[in-house]
């Protein structure tokens, strides 16, 4: 049985899974949102504790993956991955555009919660319970949340555009291993088509909506001279605008203009019934007939 699955099927399983993800209870999208921001957040923490060892950082780009990888084999909602697969579904008509408003708004939530959640137990348990300045690595994720917001803000609208573009290019990446996970049959030809574009945006640099969900707020935990309203105008807004315009018009709409699903036929209703008088009669009754 062939591991491989073709972009046309490949582009009918996003399709189903678009419709499935739209019918999910909000209970179901809080959850497995809120989990979907922790667990990438645990994957930039890892990156960051590794930075902060003096290793190079394209090691922390290959490690970053793992938190995608998790969240995708558990079927956890990642609203920046739901970008791309819900306008697909919407196209292919098997998803209401009010459902695609209500997955992004709910999963978007639990993903800020997972993140801050996550942040604010992260903070506590690298501080040692607030006795500690979380050290080296606390300075790394304080220099890193400031280039996405102050520097940004030091540019003007210029650093919005900036933020904004990398969010385009971030979530093209993102959402191309979302639908790869797709690609294989076998778990570990999933994993490794997710790995490939995810370690590449995050090597490049580009801006994660979620990814600063954790980053940002758990830097103004370490003290980071950063507000809150900084970080929304500065980085979440350009952020996730990007975001949506990357996964929707690069990924979901692309390729489901060029590997279209098929329509199913639509049933006629209106069947011949067959009168009484059409039907056949039993055997025994046609041998009881015979005798008489």
């Amino acid at each position: 049985m062939p591991d491989y699955v073709s972009p046309k099927e490949l582009m009918q399983e996003a399709v189903q899974l678009a419709k499935r993800k739209s019918d999910l209870p909000v209970r179901d999208m809080l959850i497995r949102g809120i989990l979907a921001g922790a667990f990438l957040g645990y994957a930039t923490a890892l990156v960051f504790v590794v930075l902060s060892q003096g290793i190079a950082p394209i090691v922390g780009a290959i490690l970053f993956p793992v938190g995608f990888v998790i969240l995708v084999l558990l079927g956890l909602e990642l609203v920046t991955g739901n970008f791309a697969l819900l306008p697909a579904g919407v196209m292919a008509g098997t998803v209401r555009f009010s459902k695609l408003l209500r997955n992004w708004a709910w999963v978007y939530l639990g993903n800020l919660i997972g993140s801050v959640f996550f942040a604010a137990l992260f903070y506590l348990a690298i501080t040692n319970w607030r006795t500690g300045n979380g050290g080296a690595m606390a300075d790394l994720l304080k220099q890193a949340a400031q280039k996405k917001t102050l520097a940004y803000a030091a540019l003007g609208y210029s650093g919005w555009g900036t933020a904004l573009v990398k969010a385009v290019l971030c979530n093209w990446m993102v959402t191309i291993g979302a639908v790869l996970a797709m690609v294989s049959k076998s778990t570990i030809g999933k994993i490794t088509a997710m790995w490939l574009p995810i370690m590449t945006f995050f090597a490049l640099g580009f801006e994660h909506s979620v990814v600063n969900m954790f980053l940002i707020p758990s830097s103004m935990m370490f003290g980071a001279p950063i507000s809150i309203g900084q970080w929304l105008f500065w980085n979440l807004l350009p952020v996730t605008i990007g975001n949506i315009v990357g996964g929707t018009l690069l990924t979901g709409m692309a390729l489901y203009v060029t590997y279209p699903t098929e329509t199913v036929p639509v049933i006629n209703q209106v069947q011949e019934i067959p009168t009484r008088q059409d039907e056949p009669e039993p055997a025994f009754a046609t041998a009881v007939k015979s005798r008489a």
